[in-house]
């Protein structure tokens, strides 16, 4: 794949260069040098479309600052009016759908006023080079329709490897609404924690492939080999309704009461999410955690008022000046 999108590049700037020759050199108001190697002839882009583009930022010495390419997928924006010279807004309107261009924004401009934030690899008087290959162009609508379409599809997948790792590994476990699986796998005393309580829990986080991501317990720690370093190993405390943990947290740990231990099947919905969280927990990852609720301590309650007497039916109330209310109750 990564060869496929470095052969993409190459042909690219060989494209480039060899048709600068036939190519005028534009100035946008700001100052921004532009050039377009392809001119198709579909729409061009509007202001709020959403653009999925290649891009290689360089120096006028060549060295290349950043590549889509090399980071393995290309970069979306929403076009808006332009800012500042920087942020090509000025130059994407000039473009359409599988054009591709070089844009040189001078380095003066972008650090103007702030002259002091320029790195030593960017020279004065010198250009930032862009070279820009248009990949697909979007109205918001259909962005958006796309992005959910895509995220319906991850989420469920990611729905059917939990049940298929669930079923592989017989795991007896409760589904709610929201997502949540568990199983309870000890039993404890009294109550189940509540909004307010404050609870301490022991914990071993999983993946579903298995790999122990973070503990409270210091031997299973060193049996999975995680590093931890300055870890005071011990139960954490959590503050119920306080959102200090993630949400799979905060529902789970209302299921238990004091001393019970188990298995909370949580899903990235009510984890990370998209975005995954370090190293070892990826983007739409259902995760496991085994939690032991060591202690409860009840956290203040809400104050009850008592409900308002009902009148007794068919009663008078009569009030006399300078006496107390007396009830006569009268039967039919």
């Amino acid at each position: 794949m990564m060869k496929k999108l470095f052969s993409g590049f190459v042909a690219l700037i060989a494209f480039i260069y060899s048709a600068k020759a036939q190519v005028v050199i534009t100035q946008t108001p700001k100052g921004a040098q532009y050039q377009v190697f392809t001119h198709n002839t579909g729409p061009k882009i509007k202001l709020e479309d959403i653009v999925t583009f290649h891009v290689v930022q360089k120096t006028d010495r060549d060295s290349v600052v950043f590549s889509s390419y090399t980071i393995g997928h290309p970069v979306q924006i929403q076009v808006k009016p332009s800012q500042n010279v920087a942020d090509l807004m000025e130059v994407f309107p000039l473009l359409a759908n599988k054009d591709s261009a070089l844009i040189k924004v001078p380095v003066d401009s972008v650090f103007k006023g702030h002259e002091k934030e320029r790195p030593p690899f960017l020279s004065a008087k010198s250009y930032i080079s862009y070279i820009v290959k248009i990949e697909k162009v979007q109205t918001l609508a259909e962005a958006l329709a796309e992005r959910n379409a895509e995220l319906q599809k991850i989420q469920k997948a990611e729905l059917t490897k939990a049940d298929e790792y669930i079923a592989a590994n017989k795991i007896p476990a409760t589904s709610l609404p929201s997502g949540l699986k568990y199983v309870i796998t000890q039993q404890g005393t009294g109550r189940k924690a509540l909004t307010g309580d404050t609870v301490l829990v022991n914990y071993t986080g999983r993946t579903l492939a298995g790999k122990v991501f973070d503990t409270s317990l210091q031997s299973v720690a060193q049996a999975a080999g995680l590093q931890q370093p300055g870890r005071n190993y011990q139960p954490i405390q959590v503050i119920l309704g306080q959102n200090t943990v993630i949400a799979g947290w905060e529902a789970g740990l209302r299921l238990l009461n004091q001393g019970a231990q188990a298995t909370l099947i949580i899903p990235s919905s009510l984890a990370y999410g998209e975005r995954g969280a370090g190293q070892d927990i990826g983007p739409f990852s259902t995760l496991l955690f085994d939690v032991e609720l060591v202690k409860l301590n009840p956290g203040p309650r809400p104050a009850t008022t008592a409900p308002a007497a009902k009148p007794i039916t068919g009663a008078k109330t009569t009030v006399k000046k300078g006496t107390t209310v007396k009830k006569k109750v009268t039967h039919k």
